[in-house]
């Protein structure tokens, strides 16, 4: 499609952001250049393009937006050496580190999850991949949170096979979390302990045993604005159900360090990108959102449909409060038992200023024991090591 102008802007005129949100719904690829160009174009407006995006995420999606909860559910000693990740043996972020929590502490977490409002549990186990007895132990954690609780669950676990798997679909697990990060040219950049194609392999065992996969990136590493293009391609081409989409933060100790080319607007192109290659897609405003958006975070709901509440796997993130009224004020309601608004008269009285942090100077704040062990934090001391 020819970029024309009007007589009063120099940019693109309403017909170019019309065609994004009709060849979307139409199931019109985008070209590679076109996805570049509404990353990098300055002549694209922000406004406009955000419109275009909430067009689709409406159709699919309307205004609901699906709150999820992560647990960390075993922390630190991974032997893997990803260059973003805390928990990495490379990392020198000085993290609470524990052995996978007893399941009474998961179903406590599980069942506060349900309670605080959240659509979906997201459990995450440090390592290169669970043994066939802890994937069998997932299996029954899996069993017993679906039994308690009308939560959708979501694991990550790591590396898996067709075997593994097999056991975890066949205790109901709803989705299996594996994200991609970045691109396989960039992929070596990034980790050596193990490559893009394990990966890529472990998204398609979970397909194949019938689980919806959950598989993201993290921009702000160094990448080119094609790698993320072709991140998100490689994801319409698998099929991915949910695409969380984190910008790297700052953490004092990573080898990673230093977010690169991460401004608010930048952020927001890339969720809208995502949006239009990947339309009927959960997209999901993940690890970065409150540290890169600023006091454009809201606007991050136009394109995206889903965020977590709570923080992150070492992060911390904004109030719950503070997060609830921002999904109020903009409009939205939460695919829940409870309204947004039922859920922030539970807060009522509390200061939605006063939140946790969600950094120290320009660094990422680490989140303590209590809020890594919410319900079992005055055992974990013993745990640890």
């Amino acid at each position: 499609m020819t970029v024309t102008s009007d007589a009063t802007t120099s940019g693109p005129d309403r017909a170019f952001y019309q065609a994004l949100a009709d060849d979307a719904l139409a199931g019109v690829e985008l070209s590679d250049a076109r996805c570049e160009q509404l990353l990098l174009d300055p002549e694209i407006e922000l406004l406009s393009l955000l419109h275009a995006a909430f067009e689709v995420r409406r159709h699919y999606w309307g205004k609901q937006v699906q709150v999820h909860i992560l647990n960390n559910a075993a922390n630190g000693k991974c032997p893997e050496d990803c260059s973003y990740c805390t928990q990495a043996r490379t990392s020198d972020v000085d993290i609470e580190e524990y052995p996978m929590k007893p399941d009474d502490e998961i179903l406590a977490e599980a069942q506060r999850a349900y309670e605080s409002g959240a659509f979906r549990y997201c459990m995450v186990f440090s390592g290169r991949g669970p043994s066939a007895g802890r994937a069998e132990q997932l299996a029954g954690l899996v069993r017993k949170i679906k039994d308690a609780y009308p939560l959708e669950v979501c694991v990550s676990a790591g590396l898996l096979d067709d075997d593994k798997a097999a056991v975890l679909a066949a205790a109901g697990l709803d989705r299996l979390n594996h994200n991609l990060n970045t691109s396989e040219e960039h992929y070596g950049e990034i980790c050596t302990t193990h490559t893009y194609a394990d990966r890529i392999e472990t998204l398609r065992a979970a397909k194949r045993n019938g689980i919806e996969t959950c598989s993201g990136l993290i921009a702000g590493m160094g990448e080119p604005a094609s790698d993320l293009v072709e991140i998100a391609k490689t994801l319409a081409g698998l099929g991915s159900e949910s695409i969380p989409v984190n910008f790297l933060l700052p953490f004092e100790g990573n080898v990673l360090d230093e977010p690169v080319g991460l401004t608010p607007e930048y952020c927001l192109r890339v969720l809208c990108m995502y949006r239009f290659t990947n339309p009927a897609a959960e997209i999901r405003c993940t690890a970065g959102r409150e540290f890169h958006l600023r006091s454009l975070e809201a606007m991050a709901l136009y394109p995206a449909n889903s965020l977590f509440l709570e923080g992150y796997l070492n992060a911390t993130g904004a109030a719950s409060n503070r997060t609830f009224q921002m999904i109020s004020d903009a409009g939205f309601d939460i695919v829940s038992d409870w309204s947004v608004n039922e859920l922030l008269a539970q807060h009522d009285g509390v200061d939605v200023a006063s939140e946790q942090p969600v950094a120290i100077g320009d660094k990422s704040a680490v989140k303590t024991l209590d809020q890594l062990r919410p319900t079992g934090a005055a055992g974990a001391a013993s745990a640890k090591g």
